[in-house]
């Protein structure tokens, strides 16, 4: 009787999802069930995080629903590998038609069009070549065309590179306009122009820090938390990475994390995400930063304006 329960529920999310419209008595009667069955079973889809809407008579489903996004993030690449199995596959000197298949679906999915073509690959070994040289000699370098997607702007940017990461796809440079270390992707330079000149600000190279919730920054925010068992048992799921920084208590009921975070932003939204089981207790920055998030969150939901917006660290 429960594998039928659930074999009804499985069925009911193909059926939210499937970009049809189902009325409450079509989706019923596809089920085999009661209307009054039905409801259950849609009460049972919203208290395990799913969002059910109901739009005139017709019901569908939220993909931005939590269980869809994280759903999304297991078993869907990031743009950034799927340019990187792309790259292992252009290095293939095996030409079948299994390999031609996955270089289109990966450049169609993930729009990676261009990104491959020979002038591409050319212009992109061009500019790593050019940046090892320029690395080995100390020298500043000019990235040319440079397009940024953040400021949404193509530039030249004057830089000290010193650091090539992600199998060359990306490059850690000390930037002089802004006075700060930044990664740039090879792909957006258009060129790179070596200089006649030196190095001058190598005491500001930073290697770049990445922690266990893949933000990155070149400053280490140190967090201890106390962690209830559902916490604990999430952590180790959604993050294998962490278990080297828990450590038990006596009581064998509480963890310990204690670990360096590159940015608030990750530990953060798994704090709040889980208040409940969750005891902050270093530093202060991050502590005030989980206040600031929380009186925004408040402030929203009583309807006025923040007082204050929460800031992440970085």
């Amino acid at each position: 009787m429960r594998l039928e329960k659930f074999g009804n529920e499985l069925e009911l999310l193909l059926l939210l999802t499937d970009n049809n419209n189902y009325t409450a008595q079509q989706l019923a009667d596809r089920l085999h069930v009661t209307r009054r069955n039905l409801y259950y079973y849609l009460d049972y889809l919203r208290n395990s995080g799913f969002q059910v809407i109901k739009t005139g008579a017709y019901y569908r489903l939220d993909p931005n629903s939590k269980f869809f996004r994280r759903l999304h993030d297991n078993i869907v690449f990031t743009k950034e590998e799927a340019a990187y199995l792309r790259r292992m596959l252009e290095a293939s000197n095996k030409k079948d038609l299994i390999l031609a298949t996955l270089k289109t679906k990966l450049d169609r999915y993930y729009s990676l069009e261009g990104s491959f073509s020979p002038a591409a690959l050319k212009r992109i070994h061009n500019n790593v070549r050019t940046l090892k040289e320029a690395m080995e000699t100390q020298s500043v370098v000019v990235l040319r065309g440079y397009s940024s997607p953040h400021s949404k702007t193509v530039s030249d940017r004057v830089v000290e590179p010193y650091l090539l990461m992600n199998d060359d796809l990306d490059v850690r440079c000390y930037e002089m306009q802004s006075d700060m270390c930044k990664t740039f992707k090879v792909s957006r330079i258009k060129s790179v122009e070596v200089m006649d000149v030196f190095w001058m600000n190598q005491a500001k190279h930073r290697d770049l820090f990445t922690d266990i919730f893949m933000f990155s920054g070149d400053e280490k925010l140190p967090v201890k938390l106390r962690l209830g068992q559902l916490a604990y048992n999430l952590l180790l799921e959604e993050y294998p990475q962490s278990h080297p920084f828990l450590a038990p208590e006596k009581d064998e009921k509480h963890w310990i994390f204690k670990a360096d975070v590159a940015s608030y932003l990750g530990i953060g939204r798994f704090v709040l995400g889980l208040f409940q089981d969750i005891e902050v207790l270093q530093d202060q920055r991050f502590k005030q930063y989980i206040a600031d998030c929380v009186e925004q969150m408040s402030q929203k939901v009583s309807g006025s304006r923040p007082v204050r917006p929460a800031k992440s660290e970085q």
